[in-house]
Order: C-alpha cells, then structure tokens, then sequence
C-alpha cells in the first residue's frame, strides 16, 4: 500500500507545511501525516502573520524559497509595516490574513506537488531500529517506512483543553489530542516537558458598535512579503482597536477562583510576553486598561479574532467582561476562549540540524522544541526539511549562523540555551540586528537558497541584478555632488547645518534630518538618477550608506567571532579529561555535544574561563 519515503512529516501546521513543501521540491518523496486533511496550515491563534522580528523571519523563509510569504501574500486582508519610526533593523512587516483562505492556498500549493503523498491518521508511534528511524506506526496499526522522520505536533501531544473548572483532551478546539508518541520518546530517553498557550475568544463581526473603537488602516502604499511575483493589495479591511476598563477587570476576577491558572490546574509555563487577560491584570494591577486589537477573520467572514483578550476563565465570566468593552456592548460570542496545555521535548536534545541526538534521522520542528508563533514554527520546519532531505541524499547539511539570519538566531538560542518558556524571537535577540533587516533578506539569503535547490534560478538571477543596481545608484550617489546654493535652503527647512562647498548626495544622506526622497525634489536630474532604480534599489542604498559606520562596526564583529567557529569539536571529544572545566560547563558540553568553539560560547553555564580550558586543551 505505502513505499518506503524519503521523509515521512507528522503534523500539517506551519513547521509541517514548509517542512514537507521544502524536501518535496528539493527532490524527496514525502508523505504528510495529519489527523484532520480540512485543518492543513490552520491559523488556530490570530490570522496574522509577521510582525516584530516575525516579519523578517518570514521574509528570510521567503529568500530562502520557502512558502509562507507566498501563501501570506496570497491570503492577506491588510499590510502594515510596523516600527517605521524607528530604524530600519527595527521595520517589521505584518499581513492580517483571511484565515480560511490561508489554509486552502497552502493546501492547494501542496497538492501541486508530485513528491507529497498525504495520509490523515493519528500517529501512534515512531519506528526505532538499532538508534535510528525507519518509519511510523499510525493509530490503526498501519507500518509506514521511512529514510527519515519529522515531527511537528504543536499543541497536540498530550493537548489537554482548560475553560473555567472544565477540563478535556483536545489538541485545538473540536479536535482530539495525540496521545501515545511523548511516553514512547520518553521510554528512548528523550526528557520531556509542559506548556501552555490560550486563545481569545471569537465574536459575531455584525454584532459590534465599530463608531466606540479607534480605526486602524493598512499601509496607503501596502507591500508585501514575497520577493517573487505576487501581488500588493488594491484593496484593505481595517481593523479596529479598544480598550478594557476597571468595570471589565473586577468583572474578570470575579472568575479568578475558578481560573485554572491561579488555581494550579495548569502545570506548563505560558508565553511570557503575550498573557493571558487573566494574568495582565494579575501583574499589571497598577494599569487602569489594555489595549484590545478586533482583527477581522477575512474577506467574506463575520468572525472576529479579540487580539488581547486571551483567557482560560468561565464562559459565563468571558462573556459578562466582553459586554463591558466599547463597542462590545451587545456582542454575541462565537465560542470562548480556552487555555490548553500539552507536551514539548527541551531542544537541547537537537543537533544545529534539528536533528535529535538520541535517535538519527528524527527531526523536531515547531511547538514540540518549545517555541510559539506560526513564523517560529514556519522556519524551523524549513530547516527540517532541508536538513533530513540533505542527509537521506547524502548532502551538507544547511546550518545558518547568527549573523547570517534570524532563523539562525532562533535555532541556535534553542539548542545551546535550551527553553523553559514558550520561546518567542524579538529583534533584541539577535545581536547583529542591523545586518538582519527585513529589507536585505533577499540579498543575504537567496543564493543559499538557489545553491540548495529551492530558490528558483530565477529569483537568484533577479538577487543579482539588484546587486548590481544597488552598487551603481551608491556609486552614483557618491560621485554626484550639489552646489550651496541648491541643497542650504533645503538644509535649513530640516534643522541642518548649511555647507558652504560642493557635496556629494552620499554625504548629505548621512545626515539623519536628511532622506533621498528629499534629495530627488532638488533637480530634474537629480530626480531621474534616483527613479531610474526600483524603490527597494533606492532604500537600499540610503540604508547602506545612512548606516554605513553601524553596518561596518557589525561586520567586524562577525568576522571576530567567526574565528571561533572554525575551531571544530569531535563529536566522541571526551570533556571528562579536561579537568580544569567547571562541572556545569562540563555536564552541558557533554549533554549538547557543540559541533565547534563559537557554538560552545553560546551555552549558557558555559564561561570565558572555561573556553580558555577548552581551547587550549584541544590545541594540545
């Protein structure tokens, strides 16, 4: 009935997606398991993708041609890019998304491949032969092999549901949990652990008072994820923003009693940084009121998704406090919020692959290795793929660094840090930040994507002729110089110093108060150098020499530590010798098995002094 696959993907969210998109059009036969063949690619939190330092995750799985900025692009309803006031490392684009088109679009661009087969049953156990995996054994007894296995569950293992004092196994709303797979890992020695995440309630659109809340546009000029040939929207839905107040929080505590997270019912740690209404008003007392964002479901949809008010509190409680918002004063509620709880394997038990170190060819990616967010689980499941399609074909594997891309920021922070909270990127997590803008994904990554074969010669083609347009318009720019008298009436509208001598346009951009928009309503010719590139041509090149000092100084600092990168790590290194390394450093270095020096600076517990020991042992 089944042939033997290159890779065998269990779970058809995000990091399955991409996972299965990305071995299927490098080359592997694939077969994506899932329980449910009508929930692929579900949206169950908001339909949103992007966001702070999400966006630019998306835009690097794009470079690398992957498939979430296509299917965004797609679905989306709305684009903003958010943080403009700020610098451009901070820029982060973000789509609201019609959900249900989200998921049929995904659906549809899997389907056009001839390498995925699809399977939709429970999957009941991993296939173990002498240490490595060869298949799955699926709810019905059913044997399927395989050369190598990717798991990404979610919130399915174990997922146990909590609304009010009411308690039941699910994996998401009106879906069953996956029972059986943690106690078989656990029994082959993986650890184990429990998180938990929540999910607002959901309201009927048509029954809202929109003239109580603020209006929140998209973009007048909206862009887009995808460096390919989607399409920007002509037109956008708005999304609207309200406030809680004091009537709405005592209405909240008086279900605190029955809370399953202030009464211990609830054992996992939930994401720190996007709480609970619950646990805002816990430990934010002193606030009087929270922002809440309505974000409409879609095009042709009445549903909303009440960003901001996640909650795991009694039906009864959500509904009262809802009522008690502006605008929501006759709400009709399309089902509660919920907590819900499951099961995820620490990542410190992975390779840089994502591969685990107890059992070859097994991949993790997703909610399982303790992150939360579609785009987290997105690139990891991208990597996976990559990475077990590389290995059955006999290939490097692909391993980004930290300077290289935010998803190497993530995997590496997993890894060698491990997580004991749901794992979330922010942009001050990656310290080389400027080199990583949303902006250059492209240009960093999509001749990496080409060379593994899943960027299309195309888009290599297009990343090079935007080189090359960049490198003419900064030289441009360089040698192109104003006249006093042209460019100081201009320099004193924007508080800036005069210049009494002939500048170059480059010289002038360096100037904060001073843009190129500005610069191109100086002269005709002026104008018509500058518009004869793109507009992304021109914002690059204003960044690039706007932030030329900053850009430099972080070079340097990777080509520093790049050093210790090249200094490998056997993988048999017997850290029991060196008996001068602490024995923190030495239980973390035997149980995360870094592949070189500069991944072992990067576990914690690990310090200087100890790499000192470290190296000079190994250059004995």
């Amino acid at each position: 009935m089944f042939q033997t696959y290159d890779v065998i993907v269990v779970g058809a969210g995000h990091a399955g997606c991409e996972a299965a998109a990305a071995a299927s059009r490098m080359g592997s036969k694939v077969l994506l398991v899932t329980m449910n063949m009508n929930t692929i690619a579900q949206m169950s939190c908001n339909p949103a993708m992007g966001g702070v330092a999400k966006g630019q995750i998306v835009r690097e799985i794009d470079a690398l041609g992957g498939m979430s900025g296509i299917i965004s692009d797609k679905s989306m309803i709305q684009f903003r890019m958010l943080n403009l006031s700020k610098g451009p490392a901070m820029w982060s684009p973000r789509t609201q998304n019609d959900r249900m088109r989200f998921s049929e679009e995904w659906r549809l661009a899997l389907e056009q491949s001839q390498n995925i087969d699809f399977w939709q049953e429970m999957v009941k156990e991993i296939i173990v032969e002498h240490g490595v995996a060869v298949g799955i054994k699926t709810g019905l007894g059913i044997e399927i092999r395989a050369k190598s296995i990717i798991l990404t569950n979610g919130t399915f293992l174990n997922g146990l549901i909590h609304i009010g004092e009411k308690s039941f196994g699910g994996g998401r709303a009106a879906e069953k949990a996956a029972v059986g797979l943690t106690e078989q890992l656990t029994t082959l020695g993986f650890k184990s652990g429990r998180m938990k995440t929540g999910t607002p309630p959901r309201v009927d659109g048509r029954s809202l008072d929109y003239s109580r809340m603020e209006e929140q546009l998209g973009d007048q000029t909206p862009a887009k994820f995808s460096y390919s040939d989607t399409k920007p929207l002509e037109k956008q839905v708005s999304c609207w923003i309200t406030y809680t107040n004091e009537s709405v929080h005592n209405q909240l505590k008086k279900g605190f009693e029955k809370s399953p997270m202030f009464q211990g019912r609830i054992k996992g740690l939930g994401p720190r940084y996007c709480p609970s209404i619950e646990d805002k008003i816990n430990r934010f007392a002193e606030r009087e009121r929270h922002q809440i964002f309505v974000e409409p479901e879609g095009w042709n949809t009445v549903e909303i998704y009440v960003n901001g008010f996640s909650t795991s509190l009694p039906e009864d409680i959500q509904y009262k406090a809802l009522t008690m918002i502006p605008g929501f004063e006759n709400a009709k509620m399309f089902r509660p919020g919920y907590a819900i709880e499951y099961d995820y394997f620490p990542p410190t038990q992975l390779n840089m692959t994502l591969e685990t170190q107890l059992v070859d060819n097994l991949y993790f990616a997703g909610q399982i290795n303790g992150t939360t967010g579609y785009e987290e689980a997105a690139c990891q499941g991208l990597l996976a793929g990559i990475n077990a399609h590389n290995k059955v074909h006999s290939k490097e594997p692909l391993i980004l660094k930290r300077s290289q891309a935010y998803i190497g920021v993530l995997i590496d922070d997993l890894v060698n840090k491990g997580t004991e909270e749901p794992y979330r990127m922010f942009t001050s997590r990656a310290e080389y930040r400027i080199l990583l803008r949303q902006d250059n994904a492209d240009l960093r990554l999509t001749e990496i994507g080409h060379k593994i074969g899943l960027a299309s010669s195309t888009r290599f083609e297009a990343v090079l002729a935007k080189k090359d347009s960049i490198k003419l318009l900064t030289t441009e720019l360089l040698t192109t110089k104003v006249d006093p008298t042209i460019i100081n009436s201009l320099l004193e509208q924007s508080n800036s110093s005069p210049i009494q001598e002939k500048i170059s346009l480059s010289q002038l951009l360096k100037r904060p108060q001073i843009s190129l928009e500005q610069l191109k309503t100086l002269s005709d010719s002026i104008k018509n150098l500058v518009n004869k590139h793109s507009r992304e041509v021109q914002e690059q090149a204003e960044i690039n020499i706007k932030y030329e000092s900053y850009i430099q100084r972080e070079q340097e600092l990777v080509e520093k530590l790049n050093g210790l990168e090249h200094y490998k790590i056997k993988t048999d290194f017997d850290y029991d010798r060196v008996k001068a390394l602490s024995l923190e450093s030495r239980e973390k270095l035997k149980r995360i098995r870094p592949e070189t020096v500069g991944q072992a600076s990067r576990i914690s517990g690990v310090s200087p002094a100890d790499l000192s020991v470290l190296t000079i042992y190994m250059g004995k």
